[in-house]
């Protein structure tokens, strides 16, 4: 039995069908469809259709990075993810930060949502150094078999950033902005959709591609 770990890996679109319907594949990639679908309260036939849908619609082909050379998997994360995450980060700080001293006397979960993505911030930043000056140049050597150690700590750092999405989900009540919210409170509201959308493709392809492959390399 498959797990979404695997599905996401060989059926990339499948993606939006999970994120849809709340399914973690990231984190927790090593769970099967079944129990995730249970968890979720979500039919496993119909979830199942819902992938092929959106299969058939696809007028482009998702590209197979289980499949591709890991020097191009590792250039699309610096690319795709790396690059532009970092001033995603701090932007978000920035207009977290000015909400807060705005309207937080309106909402005192803005204060908290401010830590939050101030806790992201400082743990992000360093582990996509870590990755690019320590791990990824060891995988692009030919040494990944012996990168346990640091694959296991990366594992650990991404856990808890999905600790800290979920609190992020949690406190902006799915990213639903609020009535009679500003410009820059609603822009906030989009900004930490989108990253937390991209967090997950992110770690999903660590986790469940490049770290596996590097360790059988």
């Amino acid at each position: 039995m498959m797990t979404v770990g695997e599905i996401s890996t060989t059926r990339p679109l499948a993606i939006k069908v999970f994120q849809r319907h709340g399914i973690q594949f990231c984190c927790s990639g090593g769970t099967t469809l079944a129990e995730a679908c249970a968890a979720r309260g979500v039919d496993e036939n119909s979830l199942l259709q819902e992938i092929a849908a959106e299969e058939a619609r696809s007028v482009t082909t998702e590209r197979r990075w289980d499949q591709a050379p890991l020097n191009e998997l590792i250039d699309h994360l610096q690319v795709q993810y790396h690059a532009p995450m970092r001033e995603d980060l701090a932007r978000i700080e920035v207009m977290a930060a000015r909400v807060v001293q705005v309207h937080g006397h309106k909402d005192d979960d803005l204060a908290l949502l401010l830590d939050v993505v101030i806790a992201l911030r400082n743990d992000l930043e360093p582990h996509l150094t870590r990755q690019e000056q320590v791990l990824f140049p060891q995988i692009l050597r030919g040494d990944g078999a012996a990168a346990g150690a640091p694959i296991a700590a990366m594992r650990h750092e991404h856990e808890q950033v999905a600790i800290l999405l979920a609190r992020a989900r949690e406190l902006t009540n799915e990213y639903q902005i609020p009535a009679g919210a500003c410009r820059t409170w609603s822009a906030l509201w989009a900004g930490l959709e989108t990253l937390d959308r991209e967090l997950v493709e992110h770690i999903a392809l660590e986790n469940n591609v490049l770290f596996p492959r590097a360790l059988a390399s």
